[in-house]
């Protein structure tokens, strides 16, 4: 057994056991080893749902009451308000708990660059020491990688993730989002979210991180269902495809909207902003093609970014865009959203009011807090997306963040 100044930590078993398994058994493989590397007597992943109100315990061992399963594969849903899954996720801290049996449980945030995967539940029959807690929280942070690679060869985590079934228009718009929602680097942190994940199909949002650039992106495809869906697929496909050509912003605009006037049905076009951030000088440009003003928080004041609005994309063939610079100041909050968000069903929600009560929340939260008030608001009756982007700037020269464990614990929020 372990004692006090040794570590547990064999990293390059860990990755042993990665690349012996199966993709669809990388995770428990893992989960196992480190289990037995400090006699846990058991050892459990939960993965953040993509409701964003739960996580989700993958298994295929024993049966359990309730869970969802696939084949021998299970999930159980675990609602996160009040609990301590939820403390550790928004905290980005590892929790200890003394069980009454004379053991404890270890609970772990699995985070990469602040998105929030998941979650490392271990079960031992003794109190851990520091060095077993932080080769834990260590293996953790190496466990999101691994979660990130094996769902790349397998559906098994897309399909415990998914606590409510997708629309086809859904399955075609999650194609359409980045692989990860979060976002933080040296000069800012970034998330993304919308709502319902699981339903319509016209909203995406996108980012992308070079050298010395952050483009942004958030687009709202008219219509709904899988023709919405369709549509905004041309879209993002011609903006990334214009970005990874080297266009600049006013060429990625106009291509993306040639693309749409020659390619898709008469009518059919695309609110959208695009954004582009030079990380060098700290100054922005961005385009409004006829979507909903960006909100700032900036000194602790909620007001719309002025704008000058022009036709979506899709609209005016040959059409060139305007490329406005976007006033931007070091502290500054910008949240990016679709109509969704106003709908009028949505009426009673202030979003600027519910921006400004957030401030203190990581940008992984904010958008969370945005997307539940917006359901709260509907009666879970939302009748369009409701996407959001949140910018925190923090400005200053290119540098690295700093990181514990995935996450930047300075920007970590505090406990509900």
């Amino acid at each position: 057994m372990p004692t006090s100044g040794d570590h547990v930590l064999d990293v390059g078993l860990l990755l042993h056991k990665v690349e012996a398994a199966p993709p669809i058994d990388a995770v428990q493989a893992v989960a196992a080893t480190l289990g037995e590397m400090i006699d846990a007597r058991a050892a459990s992943l939960l993965i953040t749902d993509f409701t964003g109100r739960a996580v989700v315990r993958l298994t295929s061992e024993d049966r359990v009451d309730g869970a969802r399963s696939h084949g021998i594969e299970q999930a159980e849903t675990v609602p996160l308000p009040g609990t301590l899954y939820e403390r550790v996720l928004r905290t980005q801290t590892a929790a200890v708990e003394r069980l009454d049996d004379g053991g404890a449980r270890m609970t772990v945030p699995v985070t990469d660059r602040g998105d929030a995967i998941g979650l490392l539940e271990l079960d031992l029959p003794r109190y851990p020491t520091a060095d077993e807690v932080a080769d834990v929280v260590s293996a953790a942070h190496a466990l999101a990688y691994v979660v990130i690679s094996a769902r790349r060869h397998t559906d098994v985590f897309e399909w415990g993730q998914r606590s409510t079934p997708f629309a086809l228009a859904a399955e075609i718009q999650r194609r359409l989002l980045p692989a990860s929602y979060t976002c933080e680097a040296g000069q800012f942190t970034l998330a993304g979210w919308l709502e319902p994940a699981s339903q319509v199909g016209g909203d995406t949002f996108d980012y992308t991180l070079d050298r010395g650039t952050l483009h942004v992106s958030i687009t709202d495809a008219v219509g709904h269902q899988v023709a919405a869906a369709l549509v905004a697929t041309l879209l993002v496909g011609a903006l990334r495809n214009a970005r990874r050509r080297g266009m600049d912003l006013a060429e990625q605009a106009r291509y993306a909207n040639d693309a749409l006037a020659e390619h898709a049905a008469p009518g059919q076009f695309v609110t959208g902003q695009l954004m582009r951030v030079d990380l060098a000088s700290g100054t922005a440009v961005v385009v409004n093609a006829g979507q909903t003003l960006p909100l700032r928080l900036r000194h602790g004041r909620v007001e719309e970014v002025p704008l000058q609005v022009e036709a979506p994309f899709g609209v005016v063939p040959g059409k060139e865009f305007v490329v406005q610079e976007f006033p931007l100041e070091p502290g500054d909050r910008i949240v990016f959203l679709t109509d969704g968000m106003l709908e009028r069903n949505a009426a009673s929600l202030d979003v600027a009011a519910a921006l400004a009560a957030s401030a203190d929340l990581h940008p992984r939260e904010v958008v969370h807090e945005l997307g539940g008030a917006v359901l709260h608001a509907t009666g879970g009756d939302l009748r369009d997306d409701a996407t959001m982007v949140c910018l925190d700037w923090y400005g200053g020269p290119a540098r690295g963040r700093t990181t514990e464990q995935g996450a930047d614990p300075e920007l970590a929020s505090a406990p509900a």
